[in-house]
Formats: C-alpha cells, sequence, structure tokens
C-alpha cells in the first residue's frame, strides 16, 4: 500500500478507553493509518481512568477482560482490579504505538456531516476544527455521572461527590458518611470505607440480586503455567466466555435456571447475613437479572459491621448536614458520596452530532437511542459507534462485543476502500426492521418486566441492552453487509 492510500481516509475516534484502543489498533493490523484519538483527559484508560474509587474492580473474570489479541497471561487477581485495568490499556497505547496519535486533553464538542465533502467537520471545546472522513465515537455508555434531584442537595455543606469522580483528598476517618446507592460501585466501596468512618448510612431505593465472587490472588505456579504456554490463556478465556453465555437463558425467562439462579443467590445472602431485619431489606422486589447482578464477597459481612446501616425509607430531601428520609428521621452527615450511576440512556452527549440533512442525534433519538447493530444510524453517513444502542450486556463481558464492533467497522472501511466508496449510510428501512425485532425479543426478556434500571428510558423503552447471545451477536458481525447501507462513489465526492 502507497503512502497516499494509507493517508486516506482520515479517521477521527473519540475516546482512548477500551473501545477507542481496539478500534485504532485494529485499524493500524488493516492498514488503516491515517487516526487520531481525541481524549479529554490527560491520559487514557476511559471509565477505568476515572472510576478511581476505593475498591474499584470489574465484575468480570480478569482474563475476559482484555483484548483476544493482546491477553494478558499475569493478571494478579481472577477480578482485576482498577489499576491493573488501567495499567494494562496504558501498556496496549505503548505496544502498539498509539500514544503518538492520541490528542490528550482534547474534547469533542460537536461535529457536523458535510454532505457534499463527505467529511465529518469536528469541533473542540476549545474552539478548534480539523477534519475526517470517519468517525468513530467509542464514548460508551457509562462515562457520564447521573446526579439525582434531591430536593436540598445543594444546601449540604459537607464534602459531597459522585463515587465515579472520587474525592480522594476527602479523609473519611472518623467521620458521618452518607452513602446514597448501593449498585455496583457502591458494593465495591463501602467494604473499603466502612472500618474508617465513625457512621456509615446506606440509602438503597432497592436491593440487589448479588452472588459470591469467590475473588483470590492467582498463585505463582498458576502465573508462571499461563506464562509458559498462552494456549492454557486462551482456553481459561474461552472457558470463562462459555461459562457465562450458557446463562443467558436467565434473561429470557427460563423458569429453571431463574429458580437456580434466585436459590444461588438467596443462599448467599441468608448465609451471609444473620440478622433477620437485614435480610427483609435485602430482598429484592423485582426477578433476577432484572437489573444487574452484583458480585461480591464482602459487602454482606460489611453491612453487618454496628456502624454501618442500612437505610430502606425513601430519601425526602437533603438539609445543610444531613439526609432527611420520608419517615422524618433526619441522618446527620459530614461526607455525601453519590453512588448513583451514570446517564446512560443519552449516548454521546453532551457532543452534538449533526447528520446529513443537518439533523442532530438528539432529535433523531428523541424516542430512544437505535441504531443497526448498535453501530450504525441511519442519516448520519460515516458514523460508528462503539458499545452504542443495544449493546450491553447482563451475562458475559463487554470486551466481547467490542472486538465484534470492531470488526464489522473495520470490515466496511476496507470494502468501502476495495470498491471506492466514500461514504456509506445505512438504510432507514434497514435500521427500523432490524430494531422493531429487537425491540420484540427484549419484550420477552427479564427487563422487560423491571419498572426501573439504567437499562430502560423513562418510557420504558431498553435502549442499552443487547437482546441475544453474544455468540448470535458475533455471527452478525463477523462481515459487514453493504447491502444494508446506501453509498456515494469516491469519484462523486466533491473538493
Amino acid at each position: 500500500m502507497d503512502a497516499a492510500t494509507s493517508a486516506r481516509p482520515r479517521i477521527a475516534i473519540i475516546g482512548s478507553g477500551f473501545s477507542g484502543l481496539c478500534v485504532a489498533i485494529q485499524l493500524q493490523k488493516a492498514g488503516f493509518r491515517s487516526f487520531t484519538i481525541f481524549e479529554k483527559a490527560d491520559r487514557v484508560g476511559g471509565t477505568w481512568r476515572d472510576n478511581s474509587y476505593p475498591g474499584a474492580a470489574c465484575d468480570s473474570p480478569s482474563f475476559a477482560y482484555c483484548f483476544s489479541f493482546e491477553q494478558k497471561t499475569d493478571w494478579s487477581r481472577k477480578w482485576a482490579q482498577q489499576a491493573e485495568i488501567l495499567g494494562y490499556l496504558e501498556h496496549c497505547a505503548r505496544k502498539h504505538g498509539l500514544l503518538s496519535q492520541i490528542r490528550f486533553g482534547c474534547e469533542i464538542e460537536s461535529a457536523r456531516f458535510d454532505a457534499e465533502r463527505a467529511v465529518w467537520r469536528l469541533r473542540t471545546r476549545a474552539g478548534e476544527e480539523s477534519e475526517a472522513e470517519i468517525l468513530v465515537s467509542g464514548t460508551g455508555q457509562l462515562n457520564r455521572p447521573y446526579t439525582p434531584e434531591i430536593p436540598g442537595l445543594g444546601d449540604f455543606e459537607g464534602a459531597a461527590f459522585h463515587s465515579a469522580r472520587w474525592d480522594h483528598g476527602c479523609e473519611l476517618a472518623g467521620k458521618d458518611v452518607a452513602v446514597i446507592g448501593n449498585a455496583a460501585s457502591a458494593i465495591q466501596f463501602i467494604p473499603e470505607i466502612a472500618p474508617r468512618v465513625r457512621n456509615l448510612f446506606v440509602y438503597q431505593r432497592s436491593a440487589n440480586w448479588m452472588v459470591p465472587k469467590l475473588d483470590r490472588p492467582f498463585t505463582d505456579r498458576e502465573r508462571a503455567r499461563f506464562a509458559r504456554w498462552p494456549w492454557l490463556a486462551r482456553l481459561y478465556r474461552s472457558w470463562i466466555w462459555l461459562g457465562f453465555e450458557i446463562r443467558w437463558p436467565v434473561f429470557r425467562g427460563n423458569a429453571f435456571m431463574s429458580r437456580q439462579s434466585q436459590k444461588l443467590a438467596s443462599e448467599h445472602m441468608r448465609n451471609s447475613v444473620l440478622d433477620p431485619e437485614l435480610q427483609k431489606a435485602l430482598v429484592p422486589d423485582y426477578p433476577i437479572g432484572g437489573k444487574r447482578i452484583l458480585i461480591s464477597d464482602d459487602y454482606y459481612p460489611a453491612l453487618q459491621r454496628q456502624n454501618v446501616h442500612v437505610v430502606s425509607d425513601p430519601i425526602e430531601r437533603i438539609t445543610r448536614d444531613s439526609v432527611v428520609t420520608r419517615d422524618g428521621r433526619a441522618r446527620r452527615a459530614d461526607v455525601l458520596i453519590l453512588a448513583t450511576g451514570f446517564e446512560t440512556t443519552a449516548f454521546l452527549a453532551p457532543m452534538r452530532i449533526e447528520g446529513a440533512g443537518g439533523q442532530s442525534l438528539d432529535e433523531t433519538w428523541k424516542q430512544g437511542a437505535e441504531a443497526y447493530r448498535g453501530i450504525s444510524v441511519a442519516g448520519f453517513p460515516n458514523l460508528f459507534l462503539m458499545y452504542g444502542p443495544n449493546t450491553n450486556l447482563g451475562h458475559n463481558s463487554i470486551i466481547f462485543m467490542l472486538e465484534c464492533q470492531t470488526t464489522y467497522i473495520v470490515d466496511c472501511l476496507r470494502q468501502m476502500r476495495e470498491r471506492g466508496i466514500a461514504a456509506i449510510d445505512v438504510r432507514r428501512a434497514a435500521m427500523q426492521d432490524f430494531n422493531a425485532k429487537l425491540q420484540r425479543e427484549l419484550a420477552a426478556t427479564v427487563w422487560s418486566r423491571t419498572d426501573h434500571s439504567w437499562y430502560k428510558t423513562k418510557a420504558g423503552r431498553i435502549t442499552n441492552n443487547w437482546s441475544g447471545s453474544t455468540l448470535r451477536y458475533w455471527w452478525e458481525t463477523r462481515r459487514a453487509d453493504l447491502r444494508a447501507y446506501d453509498s456515494v462513489p469516491a469519484s462523486s465526492r466533491g473538493t
């Protein structure tokens, strides 16, 4: 391939987390060299850079939470912690020579497709402008912390922060701490901070289904074996994938598997928690799988400490120094920690993305985000989404899905290069047919029978989760079928 060929198309990648790095590495391998990664922070890592709260760790096993083409064999634990995952991502960026192609401290504010020239015109928050023929969003679903609208929240005079923006300068020792939320992040940092604080009040809106994690360090012998025989690491990775994949029927509402999973979670809770009153507070009111199934060995023991108090009564308001619940009781707080998750259904926000007709993505998605295979959106040529609408999982590692999406995107670009195509735009009918089928399938899942979750919009549309197995998603994305797209030949592109 000559220099002129490899210089086109210009590709803009937004974000340097797992998604952005995965795409960049595979683009290089396919001979696409003209790409730039725009990163708003000062280092790579995405969610694993931002979430540095005490105890932060992955809820997928370590060997399944890395790229298959860059298998790490020396994980320290069965379930990797934040620092080790971040180190892995930094290793990937260095090894594959990506650091020179990342613009750090560069946040994309808007992107507009110039249909006449078939290019995306990008503008940063600092006012800088650039162009690219291809735009890939690697911002994911879990990057914008959600702050609930609680009366008086702004009046609180103590330290207050979101768990995804942990204030490491805030001393918690001997303080009365209020944690609002009890899901994936909270169950990890609560056991870490509970021994240090004076009182810890955990305000839970609803209980969670939780299964044991069974975490432990890998032994030196195990690590030596994986290093000596990389095929063993790949086999172990496949075994993990299969073990999680066979649990998919739980989310489809299979009665037998749901009962077995619920029995496992219930026994884990009752064997860990001895107080009958606390047990009652920890029984979920929705079917297992309806919300994220949590994994922990130390959360339940932490709740039984004398200084830890689970509060199930709804929060009514917050004062300058306390949290007031509906029963009228005010519990004093020196520190307020919001473990309230992320704004998950407003994909790509706060960026303004304008397609070929000038319509914004926000307007297009006002009834709920949707995309063809979670990757392409009609009216937005040459825009590709990583971890886009309806590609989240409840039962397996998201890295598998990211690699599938990367394969699809790179194949789109390869076919465009081979056929002399300047732009492709998924046909609206193809996108609508895909999503109509997807929503019919989702209606039969356990998620549709759960009132509130981060998988849904306020109107109840499931916009985040994939409706099938990961094996099926791999099959549907293993090769791009450009017959689902309208295309613009390179020869007709304006200059």
